[in-house]
């Protein structure tokens, strides 16, 4: 089946990143809100964004008159009703998108293909309000979703083959690359990448670096484009801590810590500073902590087979700005030093070592 139209319900920063990474690539976009005004807004950022992307030499004029033409809005969920594909990115709450898929569901044709773009609710959760669950799946993009190129396919435990060949067929002809996950809080990538911002903040908690310090340790040892406390200030504490909470039936090494869940009912900013003078011994430990905290839940999730080594390494890269590939580096440690690092976790938290462990130096194979 080839997606023509695809309906996007939720019009705020991600349906509209969403929207404008489809419609420039010769689908009709539908985008969906509670509110005109909300269409209207998400609507005019972007064709502001086809129109710079002309004035700048990323696209023709042509193209992006192209773009804008395939592009409707409205606050009737009716507007979906002949859609190939639905996409919700409402806010995440459970109640909110159940309700919105109770309504949806006499509205759309039987072969429609229903979507979340959640990130950290479960794909089997939700499907309990779906007509068919086996048309059903998870379609979760990373900011920014125009140009973000990664995408995680979540196959539910009754969504169909054909309708997971066709979403990741979709998938690559918009130009994504998309990571086939099994369901499970957090996927393949928050599963790591939430409680390596957690561990961040609980080593801050201790006393043992300040955000800035904790953010050149993390850039300059792990090779990552901007650490923890810049990206939780760009993702907002709020969704930090709601991921943190919603990764907790993992086990409490998830659960958010005290101050994450603070900063979270406040949705307020780190205020990082200026990085200290490095302190070889410090540093170190800090290091381990955070590599640790990234080994483990990995480690987990390859024992519960949600996605492979290089699909994790692929979006660790490229969502998630990792220079230093997870899997790869753990591959050149080797599994006595992985075991090592995640020990302190699995000690403090009476967590069974993972079963994968024994494959790390050949995870990549």
């Amino acid at each position: 089946m080839t997606f023509k139209t695809v309906a996007i319900i939720g019009a705020g920063k991600m349906g509209s990143g969403i929207a404008t990474n489809i419609a420039q690539h010769d689908v009709d976009v539908r985008m969906i809100d509670v509110s005109e005004e909300a269409v209207a807004r998400a609507l005019e950022t972007i064709t502001g964004v086809y129109e710079r992307s002309s004035e700048r030499g990323r696209m023709s004029t042509e193209e992006a008159s192209a773009a804008k033409a395939r592009l409707t809005g409205s606050a009737d969920i009716k507007h979906a009703s002949d859609a190939d594909l639905v996409i919700e990115a409402v806010f995440e709450r459970f109640d909110l998108k159940a309700e919105l898929y109770r309504r949806l569901n006499p509205i759309v044709r039987q072969d429609t293909v229903i979507a979340t773009n959640t990130s950290c609710l479960t794909v089997n959760g939700l499907a309990q309000a779906i007509d068919d669950p086996g048309r059903f799946l998870g379609l979760h993009y990373f900011n920014p979703a125009a140009i973000n190129p990664i995408v995680e396919v979540v196959q539910g435990e009754k969504t169909r083959k054909d309708i997971i060949d066709n979403v990741i067929a979709f998938c690559t002809v918009t130009s994504k690359k998309p990571i086939l996950c099994r369901d499970g809080y957090g996927f393949a990538l928050n599963r790591f990448f939430v409680p390596y911002s957690n561990e961040a903040v609980r080593v801050y908690e201790e006393g043992l670096g300040t955000p800035a310090n904790i953010d050149r340790i993390a850039e300059n040892a792990m090779g990552i484009a901007a650490g923890p406390f810049f990206v939780m200030n760009l993702v907002g504490m709020q969704t930090m801590a709601h991921a943190a909470e919603n990764l907790t039936p993992h086990g409490s090494f998830y659960a958010p810590t005290t101050r994450v869940k603070e900063m979270g009912a406040e949705n307020s900013q780190w205020d990082i500073g200026e990085p200290g003078t490095p302190d070889e011994a410090g540093d170190a430990g800090i290091v381990d902590r955070l590599w640790g905290a990234t080994f483990l839940p990995i480690l987990q999730a390859l024992d519960e087979e949600i996605a492979s080594p290089a699909d994790i390494d692929m979006g660790a890269g490229l969502a998630l700005r990792f220079g230093k590939a997870p899997c790869a580096t753990m591959d050149a440690m080797g599994s006595i030093e992985v075991g090592r690092l995640i020990s302190y976790y699995c000690d403090h938290y009476g967590i069974k070592m993972p079963n994968s462990l024994e494959r790390v130096g050949s995870l990549l194979g």
